[in-house]
């Protein structure tokens, strides 16, 4: 049997492949604290929706298109599930637009991967090509074009296969590299070994 995920699990194994572990091998989701920024990112993603209702799509570079906000996902073909802020369908693409709390306006790799797992599901979904998404800051309200070609997608499915092999095994992956990113960590509690 195929271990469903979501994207969500997808971004996180590349921002740290220990979270997915200890969602879905140790079963901590359920007891997963929130933490300040999970909150603050919460709240500032619902009142975005109410302002993005009310923009054009110029910040985006388009004159047309339909908005969908908060569309929910799934694949059964890939078992994978996902909550999109923002979809824009303009009737030759759909474009998957992320909401991002960052003041530095950083893509970074994990955001990429959210999106390519979400190009992935919109294809399936509208039946249209998926080959650019956004990611709008909320905090400078700018957006930046990501690229979704073919290669970005065949990658992702690579990793999807490599977090599905790790969490069947249940293997404690090492743990990120940058040890930076464990200081807001909700499982830091749990690695005891990059303290």
């Amino acid at each position: 049997m195929t271990i469903p995920l979501t994207v969500s699990d997808l971004r996180q194994y590349e921002y740290c492949a220990r979270i997915p572990y200890f969602t879905h091998v140790l079963g901590l989701q359920k007891r997963r604290p929130t933490t300040y920024k999970m909150e603050e990112g919460r709240l500032e993603h619902e009142h975005v929706n109410l302002l993005e209702e009310r923009r054009s799509l110029r910040s985006y570079g388009l004159t047309r298109g339909e908005r969908y906000f908060n569309v929910s996902l799934f694949s059964p073909v890939l078992q994978i599930t996902g909550l999109l802020d923002m979809v824009i369908v303009t009737g030759d693409e759909v474009i998957p637009v992320e909401f991002k709390n960052d003041l530095h306006n950083r893509v970074g790799a994990n955001h990429k991967r959210q999106l390519a797992a979400y190009s992935l599901l919109l294809e399936e979904k509208w039946q249209l090509p998926v080959n650019r998404a956004f990611v709008h800051f909320i905090p400078t309200r700018q957006s930046r074009e990501v690229s979704l070609t073919q290669e970005t997608k065949d990658q992702l499915l690579i990793q999807l296969n490599q977090l599905r092999v790790m969490l069947e095994r249940e293997a404690l992956p090492d743990a990120t590299s940058k040890v930076g990113r464990c200081t807001d960590c909700e499982f830091r509690n749990f690695c005891p070994d990059i303290w």
